[in-house]
């Protein structure tokens, strides 16, 4: 991948399918995961890509689906499942007809929102790590050591958060002690609330999608920025001396996502669980790793990686706490999405 990503951020801000391929097959997936290395053996059944929408946002993608879109699968991150299945937007997968399904580690399936006696909701496919990436000629090692660099004076202007709710409370959480965001208390909200305040005064921009986030490093925009692997491996491409400090004291996030069958789809459900079994399939771990930098959710896949640097730097274990994005109160994501409109707003 090149850092801007054939103009995929433009494409997504419009709104539009970025690559029209396969007709019979639409796949609504974050901006970079087009890449045909990801989902090989669907390409070599079909001869071609399915055609991808794109989006850089998980509310940003529920809203455009809610609102009519049409897609056959999307991908949203754990804690939006239970949004979309509230709102009917989805039916189940049948796993019989997906046989790595039996592969997935089954830490990624433990909840009743991703499988009951309904069904399999939810394909889980991915995971990574949203840590600090700084640039290593002008950050010096210990700045990084705590997350209180996003409220160091010293950094003001220099820094880039997500504007992804998600990420940026996870960081604030962190930051102000609280590792399980399933169990906060309006004082642990409110603590991370100010933090997330002090943070802004901080922040040059923030960015919409990794390849965004990479261009303002690598334009010296900034110096600092709440990152997750794809970032990273997009500067390390482009020969940027990028760090990820993934252990500092406050700690750093994980994440996972998959992949949702969405009801009424236009195209053809066959090619939908084709495309499913091309990116649980073990020689996909290699194109996800090396175009994303994020970890496979097969247990089958992630054995053809494992001795990889780029899972030892980005994905092995840390000595630090860790804020796992599972899935969260719904009322409580909604609380913490209408504060963050109101930081970024100035108030």
């Amino acid at each position: 991948m090149k850092l801007l990503r054939s103009s995929a951020l433009a494409l997504l801000l419009a709104g539009t399918a970025a690559h029209a391929a396969d007709p019979e097959l639409t796949v609504f997936d974050w901006a970079g995961f087009e890449e045909p290395v990801i989902f090989q053996g669907y390409i070599d059944k079909y001869g071609t890509s399915p055609t991808f929408a794109l989006y850089g946002d998980d509310d940003e993608a529920y809203q455009k689906l809610a609102s009519g879109f049409k897609a056959d699968v999307a991908h949203p991150c754990s804690q939006m499942v239970s949004k979309y299945r509230d709102a009917g937007l989805i039916e189940p997968w049948d796993v019989s007809r997906i046989p790595a399904f039996k592969t997935l580690y089954p830490k990624f399936l433990d909840s009743p929102i991703f499988k009951d006696d309904q069904g399999v909701w939810y394909i889980p496919t991915d995971w990574g790590a949203t840590a600090i990436a700084y640039n290593k000629d002008t950050v010096p090692a210990e700045d990084v050591a705590s997350l209180n660099v996003f409220t160091d004076p010293k950094y003001q202007g220099r820094t880039s958060l997500p504007d992804s709710a998600d990420d940026v409370w996870a960081l604030a959480y962190l930051a102000t002690g609280t590792t399980d965001w399933t169990k906060v208390t309006d004082e642990q909200f409110k603590a991370a609330a100010d933090w997330l305040r002090a943070a802004h005064q901080n922040v040059a921009a923030y960015w919409a999608d990794p390849a965004e986030q990479a261009q303002l490093m690598a334009s010296g925009a900034v110096d600092v920025a709440w990152s997750w692997n794809d970032g990273v491996v997009l500067l390390e491409k482009d020969g940027f001396p990028v760090g990820f400090q993934r252990a500092p004291k406050e700690g750093s996030s994980t994440f996972f996502c998959g992949f949702i069958n969405l009801k009424n789809g236009p195209g053809k459900e066959d090619k939908a669980y084709d495309f499913i079994n091309a990116w649980l399939a073990p020689g996909s771990a290699k194109g996800l790793l090396d175009t994303i930098g994020y970890g496979h959710t097969s247990t089958v896949a992630m054995k053809t990686i494992e001795n990889e640097p780029a899972v030892k730097e980005g994905l092995s274990p840390i000595n630090a706490p860790i804020l796992a994005q599972t899935p969260n109160d719904p009322a409580q994501r909604e609380k913490q999405l209408a504060e963050f409109e109101k930081i970024k707003a100035g108030f």
